[in-house]
């Protein structure tokens, strides 16, 4: 299946509706673009490792705490998804379950909601909006960022939306893959799109 193919189903699949993460075993990506009201979002898609945690690990957040730092994307902190949309214009931004499940809506408000359960994991590209609309009580994330990377974090706020853009378009691209401190899903989704990008500009 080539890979244009293979973002056509995707995308015909969050078009259905609510996209559950949990329903393949392979990385997965969805193009969210367009600006939605005052979330910029970005032309690199939002990539979503369903079930990533080993079975026999009996802790999720310290796998994933592991896994993104050694890999250059030192883990930062342990908490739920804020209840508004917000994105940062300054980094990019990987996400781990640790425990629960939630439905996030990515993108702003004309963006799609992904169900995200304890395992999966979820990169969100700098300026892609993203806001948790419901939760099991127990849901929580480790987040985690590139190295040196402090992230600036804005609401959907239009005055601010030129601003954003020109932030975003200064992001560097990571070397390293969150999840093999080398090349891996993140590197061959994102490098075709950057360089496509490189050429248009």
């Amino acid at each position: 299946m080539t890979a244009q193919h293979s973002s056509l189903l995707l995308l015909m699949s969050f078009a259905a509706g609510t996209f559950s993460a949990g329903a393949s075993s392979n990385p997965q990506h969805l193009m969210l673009s367009l600006p939605s009201g005052g979330v910029p979002n970005n032309p690199l898609p939002l990539i979503i490792w369903p079930q990533v945690v080993p079975d026999e690990e009996e802790d999720s957040a310290a796998w994933f705490e592991r896994t993104f730092t050694a890999s250059g994307w030192p883990a930062a902190w342990r908490a739920p998804i804020f209840p508004w949309t917000h994105y940062h214009p300054n980094t990019h931004e990987v996400l781990g379950v640790g425990a629960g499940w939630a439905e996030v809506l990515f993108g702003g408000d004309s963006g799609r909601m992904v169900t995200l359960r304890e395992g999966d994991a979820v990169l969100i590209p700098a300026g892609v909006g993203h806001k948790q609309v419901f939760a099991s009580e127990e849901f929580f994330t480790v987040g985690a960022y590139p190295h040196g990377m402090e992230p600036e974090t804005v609401r959907d706020e239009p005055s601010r939306l030129r601003m954003s853009k020109q932030q975003i378009q200064q992001v560097p691209l990571p070397d390293r893959d969150p999840f093999t401190g080398g090349t891996g899903a993140m590197t061959d989704i994102w490098l075709p799109v950057a360089q496509q990008l490189l050429h248009q500009g």
